[in-house]
């Protein structure tokens, strides 16, 4: 048996194995991402010799196969969601994006570079690359399909989808900032910073919101008001239009200089707004979905096979603290707190700050920086440590998320029944319960 074939035999396997998997763990404590990062640990025990996986030296590939499954996960999140946006309606996304993310980077940036003993920039990029949260990885945590109401998402899962759709963009902003500090030697300037604002967070932010809303109005009137029955592609319901759109929308927005994570995410949301009861959203995201859990399964599976390959070598016990920090601590205590005054219940709270997830956006942007600059750290000290946080973050939340998030929706029902004696509650007035 040649390794090539192997490999056929391998892509084949998981790829059904991806298709049946998230029906037989629902309601289980365990999470298909969870299944293939242990298979990618167990197929390393079998007598077969396998491609090294090294993401130093593989860094370009790491970087695109990533940036592939994360654009095509936004897609699907914004496409999912039913609440129309809204300055108030979206009040805990903007808390998540404007007090959990900017703290987080803070006290990550601080513990790297107090336990770590890591220079400025290197203890700022740690802290960027493990900012945005990724529910790709929990599936239980995400909103649904799309539906044609605008009430029937509970609170906790539109947060976590939202934020994640939003905030996989935003933290490029920092993932720059940490590179010019690394060029500049660990002291930026006046001018360095001044550009920093202007280009970094302002213009490109700017550019990839303007490019999507614009995108996403064209595509709208094209999948839903063109004149020609032709050109009306809702007509013919073809799924992988989707993909289309994405890589459309990121590719132009790129071209501009600006965020096509955040302009992939505004125009799903803006296809999403162009007619929202229309069916022709669940043939999008359905094949969004499939290919995205077949991305995820695959870079699931290799950072499984990273980490059996000794990945995790260069870890200290510091930099394993500082993970662990992140996800039991930092995370937590700065999500509660941002929630104080949204429309979230007690409980909803406590999930919504648990369930940070790390995951593909991390790996992506720490391959991403470390194309451009050194940080006066080696690279595989930073992959060990963001590795470990992904590997963490998966084992956690996978195991966890199933029986909290059905223990919050079985006290949501009772809630709905209770408030309406003698006649079963609907979708929308169960999602409307606050715990």
């Amino acid at each position: 048996m040649t390794t090539p074939d192997f490999l056929f035999a391998l892509v084949g396997l998981g790829a059904l194995a991806a298709a049946v998997l998230p029906r037989l763990v629902a309601g289980r404590p365990l999470s298909m991402p969870l299944v293939f990062l242990l298979c990618g640990v167990g197929i390393q025990l079998l007598p077969v010799p396998l491609p090294d996986i090294d993401p130093v030296s593989g860094r370009a590939w790491v970087e695109h196969l990533t940036e592939v499954c994360l654009i095509v996960s936004l897609m699907g999140a914004g496409l999912a969601l039913n609440r129309p946006f809204g300055r108030r309606r979206w009040q805990a996304t903007w808390r998540q994006l404007g007090i959990t993310m900017p703290l987080s980077i803070a006290a990550v940036g601080l513990l790297a570079w107090t336990l770590l003993d890591w220079p400025p920039a290197a203890a700022l990029l740690l802290a960027a690359v493990l900012a945005p949260t990724d529910p790709v990885l929990a599936s239980e945590v995400r909103v649904g399909a799309p539906t044609d109401s605008e009430h029937d998402e509970d609170e906790v899962r539109f947060a976590l989808t939202s934020e994640a759709g939003l905030n996989d963009g935003l933290a490029f902003p920092f993932v720059l900032g940490a590179a010019a500090l690394a060029a500049a030697g660990g002291a930026l300037t006046g001018g360095g910073i001044a550009r920093w604002v202007l280009v970094d967070v302002l213009y490109k932010c700017t550019a990839g919101v303007g490019a999507g809303l614009a995108v996403g109005w064209l595509l709208g009137w094209l999948f839903f008001r063109a004149g020609r029955w032709a050109l009306r592609l809702s007509e013919h319901r073809e799924g992988f239009v989707a993909v289309g759109a994405t890589f459309l929308a990121y590719g132009v927005t790129e071209l501009l200089h600006g965020y096509g994570f955040v302009a992939v995410f505004v125009t799903a949301c803006r296809i999403r707004a162009a007619e929202r009861a229309h069916g022709y959203h669940m043939v999008l995201h359905d094949f969004v979905e499939q290919v995205e859990r077949l991305l995820t399964a695959g870079l699931l599976f290799l950072l499984g096979a990273f980490v059996a390959q000794g990945g995790l070598a260069p870890l200290t016990w510091q930099g394993a603290l500082v993970g662990v920090l992140l996800l039991c601590v930092v995370r937590p205590l700065v999500g509660w707190c941002a929630q104080f005054g949204t429309a979230a219940g007690t409980r909803e709270r406590v999930v919504i700050a648990l369930f940070g997830i790390r995951g593909i956006g991390s790996l992506f942007y720490l391959a991403h920086a470390l194309g451009a600059h050194g940080f006066g750290v080696p690279a595989t000290e930073l992959w060990a440590v963001v590795a470990f946080v992904v590997l963490a973050s998966v084992i956690l939340h996978g195991v966890t998320a199933s029986p909290v998030i059905a223990r919050l929706d079985r006290l949501r029902r009772h809630e709905a029944r209770v408030s309406r004696p003698g006649g079963e509650p609907d979708e929308d007035e169960v999602a409307g319960k606050r715990l």
